[in-house]
């Protein structure tokens, strides 16, 4: 039953994003210019990606848990305004240094939006104080990671896979939330890598939080302390992290 449950997440993920990507790319609402963006390479890239992983492993993710769909969805909807905004400095600190000066960058709205919706959704998905906490420290930071990786085709996909494979060993909603994430993720590989589509914050920041959500959903408390632990890390090493990233 257990096995049936995650491949349903999983296919349902996949189909949802798949779908969405097709329908986005045959109507370009709002004319096809505004969905197209330029890459490292100097390519002209889709941003169909985006939106379609959003809405489709948000969807899939609230059939297993109504929080862990509302971490997706808030999540790609503060990826997307930051996409539309346009503002392309990485990292919290960039963003925080800035607001220190006056400047509220659509980076800064990003941050505490998705660390909002974290919390909200980490108070959904567990029950003491602080294992809430540590669950919405877990999910905005699992978001930001793949975002920090998002910077060469295939990278935060990748990274996606990776990381929610040892997840769909887990039962219960753990194992189905990874497969939602993986499942979304494998949608949009192919066009991608091939450079065809990018993921943007919209879609690296939804599958992130879906991530985080699996890791909340499948742990306890030292689970999530150990994970808190290392996203926070990651965030705090960013532009290191960024960089490898790239060179990979």
């Amino acid at each position: 039953m257990t096995g049936t449950r995650k491949t349903r997440s999983f296919l349902l993920s996949a189909a949802l994003t798949r779908a969405g990507y097709v329908l986005l790319r045959a109507k370009a609402p709002g004319a096809a210019e505004r969905w197209q963006r330029t890459n490292h390479a100097g390519r002209e890239v889709e941003l169909y990606a985006g939106p379609a992983t959003a809405l489709g492993t948000a969807v899939a993710a609230a059939r297993v848990h109504p929080g862990a769909g509302l971490a997706a969805l808030a999540a790609g909807c503060c990826g997307a305004y930051d996409d539309a905004a346009g503002d392309h400095r990485r990292g919290f600190r960039a963003h925080l240094g800035v607001l220190r000066e006056g400047e509220v960058t659509s980076g800064a709205v990003k941050l505490f939006g998705i660390s909002a919706a974290g919390l909200v959704a980490g108070a959904l998905l567990k029950e003491r104080p602080l294992d809430r906490l540590l669950a919405g420290v877990v999910i905005a930071g699992a978001a930001h990671f793949v975002n920090l990786v998002d910077v060469r085709p295939g990278r935060a996909l990748g990274a996606v896979l990776a990381l929610g494979a040892p997840g769909l060993l887990r039962g219960g909603p753990g194992g189905e939330l990874a497969a939602v994430a993986t499942g979304g993720a494998a949608a949009v590989l192919r066009e991608d890598a091939g450079e065809r589509t990018m993921l943007g914050d919209t879609g690296a920041h939804a599958l992130g939080a879906a991530l985080g959500a699996a890791v909340v959903a499948g742990n306890g408390r030292v689970g999530l302390l150990a994970h808190a632990v290392a996203v926070v890390t990651a965030a705090v090493y960013g532009d290191r992290i960024t960089a490898l990233a790239k060179a990979l």
